[in-house]
């Protein structure tokens, strides 16, 4: 894959000609919903990468961020945007940092699609948490403090929060294989004989807990979708939720997890400041209260599957789109990585270089 350009995804832009919307009919929207209100309301839009279109708000000295559904005919289930501002409302009266929601519009006559106001953080995006400018110090609270912030989220009892209805209770990985291998094999466009072993391994071995873990999972927990605070590493708030839902919880700690059998697999920890995997995986057992985690390396070949999966569907889209695409070649050889790399999690013999 091409290497990751953190500069990328930093700071805000002029909203771009797809992404543009009424703002007049917004600005009403906010005099009428959104409470404090007041001000001309100008935009901009976010730089980094989501796949909701994501706009910083100004109203006199008041900023606001707004995410919204992209413009265009989308997939039923896919940016659901409802779904975000109700797990975020929810967790506002729990230990898990969020940012304050003030508004969601469900009539696209406004701005042409869904979309919800929310309180603006301040703080910082650590796009890069193994590289950049940081100390080993500062490195260090970073993942310990997305390890506290996921491990909060994880404890919260979803029936008192009224999300008891935000998704099927249990067999999430079972679930998500299904889908993943269907996926999988809609879009396969060469032989691979790693994911073909997967596709057969991962649903006859789920381990037995599955069937019952059941907790509020983000489904994309990483670093660089939290804020933290701007100077301390603490998580002030959790970012993009659009993957949401209930779960299995030691599979969303598994997903944060995966740099460690991958980019970090031959690093220098200790002087990059980022604690052991074993160290990681203690303190999150310490804070959900579990003794042990059985089947983990289970857990992250799943998840780099499911990775793996995606990466082919975007090799297969690319390529349906266009003769010939050298990001085509790029996504495909990752999804064929990735997958050596997670059956490698399973078969120890095979060699990863």
């Amino acid at each position: 894959m091409a290497e990751f350009d953190p500069s990328a995804n930093i700071g805000t832009i002029p909203v771009q000609e797809r992404h543009r919307f009424d703002v007049e009919r917004l600005e009403l929207f906010m005099v009428e919903n959104v409470a404090g209100y007041s001000g001309r309301l100008t935009v901009e839009e976010f730089a980094g990468g989501q796949s909701n279109p994501t706009y910083l708000l100004h109203a006199g000295e008041q900023q606001y961020v707004m995410r919204r559904k992209p413009p265009g005919e989308l997939l039923k289930s896919a940016h659901a945007v409802d779904r975000e501002y109700r797990v975020m409302s929810a967790l506002a009266g729990t230990d898990v940092p969020v940012a304050r929601t003030y508004a969601l519009c469900m009539d696209d006559d406004v701005i042409g699609t869904w979309f919800y106001v929310m309180e603006c953080l301040e703080g910082r995006v650590i796009w890069d948490s193994t590289g950049g400018s940081y100390s080993a110090q500062e490195r260090g609270e970073f993942w310990d403090a997305a390890n506290d912030v996921l491990a909060r989220l994880h404890n919260v009892d979803f029936k008192a929060v009224g999300l008891d209805d935000f998704g099927k209770q249990g067999d999430y990985i079972a679930r998500q294989i299904n889908r993943w291998s269907s996926q999988y094999e809609y879009t396969k466009t060469v032989d691979n004989p790693y994911m073909d072993n997967l596709i057969e391994y991962l649903p006859a071995n789920i381990p037995t807990e599955d069937k019952f873990a059941c907790t509020i999972v983000h489904g994309d927990p990483k670093i660089d979708n939290m804020m933290m605070h701007p100077s301390k590493g603490e998580v002030i708030g959790i970012l993009d939720w659009e993957l949401a839902t209930l779960g299995n919880p030691i599979s969303d700690f598994a997903y944060m997890c995966m740099r460690y059998r991958d980019s970090l697999r031959d690093a220098d920890l200790n002087l990059l400041g980022i604690p052991r995997e074993e160290e990681y995986v203690e303190a999150y057992c310490r804070r959900t209260n579990r003794s042990g985690i059985e089947n983990w390396d289970y857990y992250i070949a799943f998840n780099m599957f499911r990775l793996a999966a995606i990466l082919q569907g975007i090799a297969r889209r690319v390529m349906d789109g266009t003769a010939a695409s050298q990001q085509a070649e790029e996504a495909g050889s990752g999804a064929y990585n990735l997958s050596k790399l997670a059956w490698a999690q399973i078969d120890k013999s095979v060699k990863i270089d």
